[in-house]
């Protein structure tokens, strides 16, 4: 005999709506819209009534008024009479600069550290040891610090040099080095470049394929620089040698205050990138070693005597055999590490260097436009690090085994 409540036709009754796991979802879900839509309507209502009282205009007209003030680095035409949102799209572009130059350094250190932490060499092995245990417990603007004022203020005044190959001058101005001017005919050198990349890729992909199907292997890493460099080369002579190099120039004669290095006279890279990039790229590398490490141990030690059974050496066996395997393990956390350092790189206003947030931050003090300065800093810090996320997620992808 059933339990089950009948209706008086027979048939079973519905349960009550209160007891439907379905319906209390549906309702909890409705009411937690509800809730934040409200909430969401009282935040900006209240942040308009607060800007009305204090008589600070809301929106993006400010952004086409002239700035006022100027900046030591910036990758496109600016001066004082540029726009704000000029201002702001210099700040962009140096954050890009330095996160992107700190990534490439991080992860080179990072993965010779890694390696160097596996070493059967003790005096190498606790070399490595020390470094990461030291830089990655040092707070990180200390480092800053400690690269700016300590290392880049004991490095001699704008009036003398440091030279390398009388070509590359440092003192405490920055970092000197020879300018590329470009002359008719260089946009083709940059096709040049580009196309080269693009045929590297493209002799990479082939060569991937063709081992997979029958087993031989193809310089592909050597005819890839072959064809990124050699070809730019070519073109480079084949236009007449279109690009030539100002030389920074330095006065040591004359009245003092004209000695040093010309102005607008070959490259200049200020110190506070020199700082800001040192510290990013020491610090994240400390994290990318144990991270590194960390995959090589988690590959099985059987293929590591596969391969010196097949004749390899330790080298060509690390190469080829191990990181290929544990890159599937260390790529996860990079990315991470990755976010991190561009995020980090916000601590450049400590610093002066002109990155997006210091940059804005200026602005912000000359228009008061709070909202809409702190909302492009989310915006584009958050656009960053989804972009980085999706590359390195579809890298991870590339990087998986995949099953016969």
């Amino acid at each position: 005999m059933s339990v089950m409540e009948q209706d008086s036709a027979g048939a079973p009754a519905r349960a009550s709506l209160l007891n439907d796991p379905k319906a209390r979802g549906i309702f909890y879900q409705l009411v937690l819209v509800v809730a934040l839509v409200t909430l969401g309507y009282v935040i900006v209502t209240n942040t308009i009534a607060n800007l009305e009282r204090q008589n600070i205009a809301s929106g993006w007209g400010f952004l086409g008024n002239t700035a006022g003030f100027g900046t030591n680095q910036s990758l496109v035409e600016y001066s004082e009479t540029s726009s704000y949102g000029r201002a702001l799209f210099v700040g962009f572009l140096n954050t890009l600069l330095v996160a992107g130059v700190g990534i490439l350094f991080a992860t080179v250190i990072g993965f010779i550290i890694g390696i160097a932490r596996l070493s059967n060499n003790w005096v190498i092995n606790r070399l490595a040891y020390c470094y990461v245990e030291l830089v990655r417990n040092i707070p990180l603007l200390l480092q800053i610090f400690f690269w700016y004022f300590a290392v880049l203020r004991s490095i001699p005044s704008k009036r003398e040099k440091w030279s390398l190959f009388d070509t590359f001058h440092l003192n405490i101005g920055g970092l000197r080095l020879p300018k590329p001017i470009m002359g008719t005919g260089s946009e083709w050198v940059g096709y040049a470049l580009l196309i080269g990349i693009a045929a590297a890729f493209l002799v990479a992909r082939w060569a991937r394929k063709r081992q997979e199907a029958t087993g031989q292997p193809f310089p592909s890493f050597l005819t890839g620089l072959g064809l990124i460099f050699m070809l730019p080369i070519l073109t480079y002579f084949v236009m007449g040698m279109p690009i030539s190099l100002e030389h920074p120039n330095f006065v040591e004669t004359g009245p003092i205050l004209r000695q040093g290095f010309e102005l607008n006279v070959g490259l200049n890279v200020i110190p506070e990138f020199l700082a800001l990039t040192a510290a990013l790229s020491i610090y994240t590398a400390s994290f990318i070693a144990e991270i590194v490490r960390a995959g090589i141990q988690a590959v099985s030690h059987g293929q590591t005597e596969a391969a010196h059974a097949l004749g390899l050496r330790n080298g060509p066996t690390l190469r080829l055999v191990v990181i290929p395997q544990a890159m599937r393990v260390i790529i996860p956390p990079l990315t991470s590490q990755y976010l991190n350092l561009t995020k980090n790189s916000s601590l450049a206003v400590a610093i002066a260097y002109p990155d997006l947030v210091s940059m804005g931050g200026t602005v912000l003090n000359q228009t008061g436009q709070a909202i809409e300065i702190i909302g492009i800093w989310m915006v584009v810090y958050l656009s960053l690090s989804l972009i980085t996320s999706a590359f390195m997620n579809w890298y991870n992808q590339r990087m998986a085994l995949v099953e016969r």
